[in-house]
């Protein structure tokens, strides 16, 4: 256990890190959206975020099943294998890039059918259509890393990632500020960077696989692909991607609920979710280091290893996100005021909503990783189901009887997705234990179930 736990940490930390550079992302256009344009620009920009993660967060989270496949097919010395499933993985990236950041885009022109203030609508729409296009280089460069964290070597999209981090900073600060040659965009500055860093992200990543010698291999093994494994890869990802759906479009749609109550909860709820979602991106990390260790040894075809594979990721992240719950629990004010500081109200109400995001930190980082270990043993269809309950069985009827019936406001929306996120921890958890025990991992003959 103790080798297996040490293995996790080191593969995940620069997962993590990677992961942590695309949120802070979000999290860099808020900071200076508030810090230069004030608190509805910031709920604008939060509504748009959240409405164009929604569709395309099918493609962001399902792609992740192709490291999966490639660790399984690294445990069986299968180089060929690897070489198809990157060249299919994107395919699948562009094929589903075109549909989903359509149908982002489709959102994007209906932004008043939200029951939003005007003024918010206003400012969202234009900052959607940025974000919309922006999901091609996002898939092609989430489809691409998948080759590099399926073989172990994570610090290629942590590296790549952490730059765009830069690089998106300082063309926010000159687009939304129209500073020197370039002109003044305002929040849809913040939106443009965004697109120019996704841009940035997905050529560099393809550039150093197509020229350094550690993939060349795999490259060279496999110049051609089948649509079958096309086909294989997108049923996955379609598959897995829900999950992620569900999680996303229950919190999004909290977005709109919290938007009826007005832009004070609206811009609150942005600033509290932007930190938990920090967390739980990082939390993602341990998860995907998890799926990857179960994926290997489900491989090699090794029960006992995937069981401790799996317990080691639990573990990891339950520390991990211990952590982050006493830290919102004692640093609330401090984390708040980090967003803004001339607006008491808002302040007030975030710095509240920060202690129920510190209480279901565990909850979020658990099912997390309850659904990496899952992939690992290509398990995908029980817990879409799992989730699809936990969020819109639970979270959202929840959220809209604590909030409008009960009159909890804001905050009985934040309870109700805490329930959801412990409901969904819980029998994910359950059912990876459950199958470690009940079955022997084989992936030449077990069917995906």
């Amino acid at each position: 256990m103790r080798r297996e736990i040490l293995e996790t940490i080191k593969l995940s930390i620069p997962i993590i890190i990677a992961q942590l550079g695309v949120i802070l992302m979000g999290v860099t256009d808020n900071l200076m959206v508030g810090r230069f344009l004030g608190g509805v620009p910031v709920g604008a920009a939060g509504l748009a975020t959240s409405r164009s993660c929604l569709v395309p967060s099918i493609g962001f989270g399902g792609l992740g099943v192709i490291a999966v496949l490639i660790s399984q097919a690294k445990g069986q010395n299968d180089t060929a294998e690897i070489g198809r499933l990157f060249r299919a993985g994107l395919y699948v990236a562009i094929l589903l890039s075109t549909v989903l950041g359509a149908v982002g885009a489709a959102i994007g022109m209906n932004m008043d059918a939200l029951g939003q203030t005007p003024e918010v609508a206003r400012l969202a729409e234009p900052f959607m259509y940025y974000l919309s296009v922006s999901t091609l280089p996002l898939l092609i460069f989430v489809a691409a890393r998948q080759l590099a964290d399926g073989l172990s070597y994570t610090r290629v999209a942590m590296i790549v990632t952490v730059s765009a981090l830069c690089f998106n900073a300082l063309v926010n600060w000159l687009l939304i500020n129209g500073i020197w040659i370039f002109p003044k965009m305002g929040l849809n500055g913040a939106a443009a960077g965004t697109l120019l860093s996704r841009i940035y992200m997905a050529v560099a990543i393809l550039v150093y696989i197509y020229k350094t010698k550690h993939f060349s291999r795999y490259l060279v093994a496999a110049r051609r692909v089948s649509t079958q494994l096309v086909v294989k890869i997108l049923r996955l990802s379609v598959s897995v991607g829900f999950q992620f759906f569900f999680e996303v479009a229950a919190f999004s749609l909290a977005v709109v609920m919290i938007g009826w109550l007005g832009e004070s909860q609206l811009a609150a709820h942005q600033i509290a979710i932007n930190l938990a979602s920090t967390t739980y991106m990082m939390a993602t990390g341990i998860a995907s280091a998890g799926a990857i260790r179960v994926g290997r040894a489900f491989g090699e075809q090794q029960p006992k290893n995937v069981r401790s594979a799996g317990t080691a990721a639990f573990v990891l992240v339950a520390v991990f996100m211990g952590v982050w719950c006493i830290t919102f629990l004692t640093a609330s004010d401090f984390l708040v005021s980090l967003y803004l500081k001339n607006n008491p109200e808002v302040t007030q109400i975030a710095a509240t909503l920060m202690i129920y995001a510190g209480f279901f930190q565990l909850s979020d980082g658990i099912q997390a990783t309850g659904l990496g270990t899952l992939r690992g043993v290509s398990d995908v269809n029980v817990p879409t189901i799992i989730t699809l309950i936990a969020y819109w069985g639970i979270s959202l009827p929840l959220s809209y009887v604590l909030a409008f019936t009960f009159q909890m406001d804001v905050e009985g929306i934040w309870i109700a997705l805490s329930a959801g996120l412990t409901f969904s921890a819980v029998f994910l958890t359950i059912r990876f234990y459950r199958l470690v025990r009940l079955k022997q991992p084989e992936p030449s003959n077990l069917p995906i179930v």
